[in-house]
């Protein structure tokens, strides 16, 4: 007996369906667990832990924050990076944060939970912080003493062209003093939460300030990496952390140097990345050969 077409062609789209059901949902994913479990393979597939006395204390390839409770940096460690994988470092939420070089106008909103920082905001206060815990200087053009971006807005009498009428420091706001008194013989103003200045016709114009070229705080301690989930620091970034961390621990500062480069990787086939310092092995064997006072 011949079946109806309709009913031979749901029957086959049915087999279909099972054939790559069995392929694709269950072979395919059994077969690359096979593969993970080959020797050499199997720690890279669990995350490539590490241990220390039987216990897991992280990963080689995934970072980790080394910070107190209160998500302030504890002293006696190497810092990572930042990250913007979820609340930091989560493998479950790696990403960028999708912010640009454009992006210079925090988000002021009369309630809290409406804010936002720029992305230059938040490498500068970055930046700010680095440099106020290693004690290096923490300055960076484009942005203010107080650590947001040094951005005006600034309004002309016949819209872009004309006399400057007002101007506006569009990432600070009171009790904050303005990073410039005066723009072109205006007095600057503080920003109001709820205005949006260039929706108000405001040209936005960065001022780069005197700060240095070439900052002392490198660009990965102020900028989160791709994946978020970077487990390396750049040894410029290393190095400015060690007088903090061999005062932390009483150690020589020459001695936490060198534990600096042996924990140095550099560049992979020879040619492709940059070097990098893997930040917790370093912190471990900081923790094995200077024991935290």
């Amino acid at each position: 007996m011949r079946l109806p077409g309709w009913l031979a062609q749901h029957l086959a789209a049915l087999r279909a369906l099972l054939v790559f059901t069995v392929l694709l949902g269950l072979a395919y994913p059994l077969a690359l667990v096979a593969v993970g479990r080959v020797p050499g393979l199997a720690g890279r597939a669990d995350g490539s832990p590490v241990t220390v006395g039987g216990r897991a204390v992280g990963s080689a390839l995934i970072g980790q924050s080394f910070t107190d409770a209160d998500g302030n940096p504890v002293p006696r460690y190497f810092q990572s990076r930042p990250s913007a994988a979820g609340g930091g470092y989560d493998p479950t939420a790696t990403a960028a944060s999708n912010l640009g070089p454009e992006d210079i106008v925090d988000t002021v909103a009369a309630s809290p939970g409406g804010s936002a920082r720029s992305l230059l905001t938040q490498v500068c206060a970055r930046s700010r912080a680095v440099g106020e815990l290693d004690g290096v200087d923490g300055s960076r053009p484009y942005c203010t003493p107080d650590g947001v971006g040094a951005v005006l807005a600034v309004f002309h009498r016949d819209g872009l062209t004309g006399p400057v009428t007002r101007v506006v420091s569009v990432n600070q706001t009171a009790p904050a003093t303005p990073f410039l008194a005066r723009y072109e013989g205006v007095p600057v103003e503080l920003a109001k939460p709820g205005e949006d200045y260039r929706a108000a016709g405001a040209t936005i114009v960065p001022v780069r300030g005197d700060a240095p070229a070439e900052p002392a705080v490198p660009a990965d301690a102020v900028t989160a990496s791709g994946s978020g989930l970077d487990p390396h620091i750049s040894p410029a970034y290393a190095q400015i952390q060690v007088a903090r961390v061999a005062r932390e621990r009483g150690a020589d500062p020459a001695a936490v140097r060198r534990l600096v480069q042996e924990h140095t990787t550099g560049r992979s086939l020879g040619f492709m990345g940059e070097p990098g310092v893997n930040v917790l092995e370093l912190n471990l064997a900081l923790d094995e050969k200077f024991p935290a006072r």
